[in-house]
């Protein structure tokens, strides 16, 4: 050990206890220097080049990529976050509470376009890894440490979430990230203060703000108990980082989003109440497997040993709790933000671990963070990140490129009624409609899919059914997808 070490202690005592058993316990660990650095930097060039490269293939959903950039579009332009996508003038703070995403908006007043919310996507999941880390880091050691972050990089709840489009969680995951490197590092204030703003992310997250604050608790408890300093405001602040989580969660479900909504209510009630007649619920054999995907490859199930764990119910409760079976497995971005608190309960369980009095455990404590490592890679080989090896990954295929000139006929600020995949190519510079959603508004193109076997004639006359009364010409079709202009309409 160099002179350069940093003293961590070994949670559950100080530094110059003995451990169970009468083994002297480490009292110092290798610094991690600029390791958790280097690794951001390394996983924020892979999500970067992803994301990206799917954009420009057409690959991305864009139904989600298409809403947040509207959004973001009326904030950087100082007007109200309208998303013509979820419904013609519909403020996007009435269907979810994220004005976190207006920091963004700088950045896209700069550099319009759906990449600038992708890069800045990337970006905060990079960051989120450095607590992950620097924490593995701080108390496994420098090697250890590196794999336990790598493996969180890697980890398949994070990819899934880089593949799917732009969401606001990604905000959620550095702070995460830090408020839980805070607790288990017993930084009482800064791990409230980085949870505070997890308000602004998302409205259900202000449960998980509270369920921070009962960890800390925990952690309290147990330090008071073993007789370690603890300041006399830790415990009041803990207290209150709990009310004013469940505080703002109920503020936010029951004034705020009703306040912007146009329907005076949350609409996402109903995915929980299921409205009228019988509703689904969650198989059984659904909610084991997503449990066993989230904690086994991850953490071996090791972290099921750390308080830190309890961050994850809330999640875990609504999505289990909706009648809606999108949320209830392992697809999409739903399990990103579970993530940041997996890893950090597993390097928190693995610092507890080595202290056992069992050999077993202490085994599997010592072997953990290469296993988990290797379990992140060996599923790389079929998650997203894979693409980065396949060389078409980098080519934009021309069919791409013919559908973008014909999209690109249609003027800035025309109002289209679009498919899913143009939606990416012309949210930032036109008002776009939901295909099927205009609500009496008459757009001036439509943007389809031209299904195989399907003829300009019949491309029109779907037009002249979702408008009937409009008249609409074939105005092209190229790389599958065809466009058609209200008659008298402007053309470029």
């Amino acid at each position: 050990m160099d002179s350069a070490a940093a003293t961590v202690p070994a949670p559950g005592g100080p530094a110059a206890e003995a451990a169970p058993g009468g083994r002297p316990r480490a009292t110092a660990l290798r610094a991690p220097r600029w390791g958790p650095y280097w690794l951001a930097g390394i996983l924020f060039v892979l999500y970067a080049a992803l994301s990206l490269c799917r954009h420009r293939r057409m690959l991305t959903m864009s139904w989600d990529l298409g809403i947040f950039e509207q959004a973001i579009r009326g904030y950087a332009h100082l007007q109200a976050p309208i998303a013509d996508l979820k419904g013609p003038g519909t403020n996007i703070l009435g269907d979810h509470f994220s004005p976190v995403t207006a920091l963004l908006a700088p950045f896209y007043r700069l550099f319009p376009g759906p990449a600038t919310l992708l890069v800045a996507q990337a970006a905060l999941f990079a960051l989120s890894a450095i607590p992950v880390a620097r924490l593995a880091a701080g108390l496994l050691g420098r090697k250890r440490g590196l794999a336990v972050g790598i493996a969180y990089g890697l980890s398949w709840g994070v990819q899934r979430a880089v593949d799917f489009d732009f969401h606001e969680i990604a905000f959620a995951m550095p702070l995460l990230a830090f408020s839980l490197e805070a607790v288990v590092r017993g930084r009482w204030r800064a791990a409230v203060w980085w949870a505070v703003p997890l308000v602004l992310v998302k409205e259900d997250l202000g449960i998980t703000a509270a369920a921070i604050g009962v960890v800390l608790l925990i952690r309290l408890r147990g330090a008071k108990a073993r007789g370690e300093g603890v300041p006399q405001s830790a415990t009041p602040l803990a207290a209150g980082l709990v009310a004013f989580g469940l505080a703002a969660a109920a503020i936010t479900f029951g004034l705020i989003i009703p306040a912007f909504n146009t329907s005076g209510a949350y609409d996402y009630w109903n995915k929980l109440d299921g409205g009228a007649g019988p509703s689904p619920t969650i198989p059984a054999d659904t909610a084991i497997r997503t449990l066993l995907w989230i904690l086994l490859p991850t953490t071996g199930l090791l972290a099921l040993r750390s308080p830190v764990l309890i961050v994850a119910l809330p999640t875990l409760a609504w999505r289990f709790a909706s009648h809606d079976d999108h949320y209830w497995g392992t697809d999409w971005h739903y399990n990103a933000v579970l993530m940041p608190v997996v890893f950090i309960a597993l390097a928190d369980a693995l610092a507890r671990a080595r202290e056992s009095r069992r050999p077993w455990l202490r085994s599997s404590a010592h072997h953990m963070p290469g296993a988990v490592l290797a379990a992140s890679l060996a599923l790389t080989s079929s998650m997203p990140l894979y693409a980065l090896t396949e060389a078409g990954t980098y080519r934009v295929p021309q069919s791409v490129r013919a559908a973008e000139r014909l999209l690109d006929r249609i003027p800035d600020d025309a109002t289209v009624e679009a498919d899913i995949a143009p939606i990416s190519r012309l949210a930032g510079r036109c008002r776009v409609f939901w295909i099927g959603d205009t609500r009496g508004i008459t757009p001036d193109y439509l943007a389809l899919r031209l299904a195989d076997g399907k003829t300009p004639e019949d491309l029109v006359a779907d037009g002249e059914r979702l408008h009937p009364g409009v008249r609409y010409v074939f105005l092209g079709g190229e790389g599958g997808y065809g466009v058609l202009k209200k008659s008298g309409a402007a053309a470029s």
